[in-house]
């Protein structure tokens, strides 16, 4: 069962699902980008320690060596890129913009995967990437209610969102390469940095802003659990299917600010979030990839 690929695809749908709450919780703390960063850096590296020390109590030493392997510090640079780049972004620029970049990680993975895996990916795969993103094109579009008026910051965040996608799909993709090296040790020392980096831009007074149990509960578990099962995941199947997988997550998250702030998604929103879960559903269930 675990070396086929429906064992990494359900991996992945459980990380999604989990996951998801992500942005309602990041509204109800109402902190700042980087304050928030800061937190859920620090915290989410507590955890994946943990995760760490219960998954591999024997191969403390082994494990730290792998950290400083050119493969383990690529991970961590990955981590600390997407985080940092991310929360910069959002701060910056418009945040369609940011998000529509960050939506590109499946074709960064598909062509890396192809370059560093040798698994090029087929006529089905592109696709389903196409139709993801026309779909992610679709509600953001819903969702933007400001006009978009282009300025060099738009392209910065641009810069950031795309960042963010060839580090996420870059990770996914170096993680299926060596399936039996330890990749949480990297991921953590990713996080830990991105929080240390916030928390000197933010300072210690600031800290404690906005509401801090909701950005507790995100840092510990809503974002720490899910990424180690999407990377767990890439193990099993390719990375392009993770990273699909994981743009569920910007249609299911708007499901959960309607739930938690009756903050109805537009019909628009609403479309294009039905033409990406049916884009993925249909090209899971067709993929014959192993």
């Amino acid at each position: 069962m675990k070396n086929h690929n429906l064992y990494g695809i359900i991996i992945a749908l459980i990380g999604v699902f989990l996951i998801s709450p992500d942005t309602l919780l990041m509204i109800w703390g109402e902190m700042s980008a980087f304050q928030m960063v800061a937190w859920r850096g620090l915290l989410s590296g507590v955890t994946y320690l943990i995760i760490w020390f219960i998954t591999r109590p024997k191969f403390i030493t082994s494990d730290i060596s792998v950290l400083f392997s050119k493969w383990g510090l690529i991970i961590s640079g990955c981590y600390f890129i997407n985080t940092t780049f991310f929360c910069i972004g959002i701060a910056i620029a418009p945040a369609p913009v940011v998000l529509f970049c960050i939506a590109t990680a499946p074709v960064f993975a598909a062509i890396l995967g192809q370059f560093i895996l040798k698994e090029p990916s087929n006529k089905l795969t592109w696709i389903a990437i196409s139709m993801v993103l026309i779909g992610i094109s679709i509600s953001i579009a819903g969702a933007n209610t400001q006009k978009i008026s282009f300025d060099i910051n738009i392209i910065y965040g641009a810069i950031c969102g795309l960042a963010s996608a060839i580090t996420i799909a870059l990770s996914y993709v170096m993680v299926r390469q060596k399936k039996g090296l330890p990749f949480v040790l990297p991921m953590c020392s990713g996080v830990i940095f991105s929080g240390l980096f916030a928390l000197v831009l933010t300072g210690f007074p600031n800290m404690m802003e906005g509401n801090i149990l909701p950005i507790i509960i995100t840092g510990l578990i809503i974002v720490p659990v899910p990424m180690y099962l999407l990377s767990y995941a890439s193990r099993f199947t390719q990375a392009t299917n993770v990273s699909l997988i994981l743009l569920l997550e910007s249609i299911l998250g708007p499901l959960w600010i309607w739930l938690g702030t009756g903050d109805q998604p537009a019909d628009l929103t609403i479309f294009g979030g039905f033409i990406v879960i049916i884009s993925t559903g249909s090209y899971l269930f067709l993929s014959k990839q192993n």
